[in-house]
């Protein structure tokens, strides 16, 4: 599974694994491929720094990479608090409405949110940055599209490519011309933020828009035989992030969760608001239900719906409330079956992607002989 990108990169496999967990990322990275580190639950910079040390130790002097969410345009002196100042009380009250109705008890006294997502600000971002560049990280992916142009150029200085998720052949131009080293081509399909426009539609289509420049399919890839498609549409490699959720070195601290992941359907996902504010692709819950229903309040933009939402989705976690209890994750959680080490997810990609090469070639050579 090489392309001209995995070989540039210095990987094995040009398989791309996101993940919010360090042990995930490491073992992908072990395995052959690229583990991509979400910092977006890293509030503290030192809680980034911890892990990224762990990283380094455990990766086998092997490439890995950092994702993080910035705006392109740079915003500066906005505080959390004059943010979360502007969320209505009536939004508040329809939380309280919400867990109040399914009984979901209060946190201890000072207990901290654990979901409280506060990497999309301009400084925390800022200050993840600076963690990363005294490590030995090998791609900085951007979730919002490109980031500041100043932070472009700081990771080039450094050696350090650039990618970012884009969700229409229109993104993909805008990320070339902000002077973006990859674009990861995400679909309708995938897990989190997502646009409107499918995989299969949509990574051709930016693979013409930016010439030269690498394309990663991203979205509703959990096969072998998907990766394989990906790059039979021009793609230099795959980008996977949901499959991993259901692997024994995932931490999503909920066995609950873990079983509604296992037993779900491709049918279970919806792009809802519900969470940041901005169409995030999660498992279908009755809290969706209640954010996407047009008789409540509606969900706020971004990034008011997160702090609005924080403490409510760190109760519905911590207490395991079954109807409530939701995660980001794409339509390929119809795949995710049963619980395995990520090196076995990684061996069936791999194997299954050999399967689908060989079929290929049998029928192109068929074809041949016509």
């Amino acid at each position: 599974m090489k392309t001209e990108l995995s070989q540039r990169l210095g990987v094995e496999h040009a398989l791309f694994g996101f993940t919010p967990f360090p042990a995930v990322a490491a073992a992908l990275t072990r395995a052959g491929g690229f583990g991509v580190l979400g910092a977006v639950r890293y509030t503290a910079p030192d809680d980034l720094a911890r892990d990224l040390d762990w990283m380094d130790a455990h990766t086998d002097g092997k490439p890995y990479g950092l994702d993080v969410v910035m705006p392109a345009k740079k915003v500066e002196g906005v505080t959390e608090a004059e943010v979360e100042a502007m969320i209505p009380d009536g939004h508040r009250r329809y939380v309280q409405e919400i867990l109040g109705q399914y009984g979901v008890p209060e946190l201890a006294e000072g207990e901290a949110s654990g979901w409280r997502i506060t990497g999309w600000m301009e400084q925390v971002a800022r200050d993840q940055l600076d963690v990363a560049f005294d490590h030995p990280v090998k791609l900085l992916a951007n979730a919002l599209g490109p980031p500041p142009a100043d932070v472009v150029a700081r990771a080039h200085r450094h050696g350090i490519p650039v990618a970012a998720l884009a969700g229409s052949a229109t993104h993909a131009r805008r990320h070339a011309q902000a002077g973006i080293d990859i674009v990861v081509a995400q679909g309708y399909e995938a897990g989190g933020h997502t646009g409107e426009i499918a995989t299969m539609v949509l990574v051709p289509e930016v693979v013409d828009a930016v010439g030269e420049l690498p394309v990663i399919a991203a979205g509703g890839i959990g096969s072998g035989e998907q990766i394989a498609a990906a790059l039979a549409l021009g793609a230099q490699g795959a980008w996977l992030g949901s499959i991993w959720l259901t692997t024994r070195e995932a931490d999503l601290h909920s066995r609950a969760l873990t079983a509604k992941l296992l037993a779900a359907g491709s049918g279970d996902t919806v792009r809802s608001r519900a969470l940041t504010g901005k169409p995030a692709r999660q498992l279908r819950t009755e809290w969706t239900e209640a954010w996407d229903d047009p008789q409540g309040p509606g969900a706020l933009p971004m990034p008011l719906q997160g702090l609005l939402v924080a403490e409510a989705n760190s109760r519905i976690q911590k207490y395991e409330v079954e109807p409530l209890l939701g995660t980001p994750v794409g339509q390929i959680v119809g795949r995710m079956t049963t619980e395995r080490s990520v090196q076995s997810v990684f061996d069936d990609l791999t194997s299954g992607f050999e399967r689908a090469v060989t079929r290929l070639q049998r029928i192109a050579g068929r074809s041949g002989g016509a």
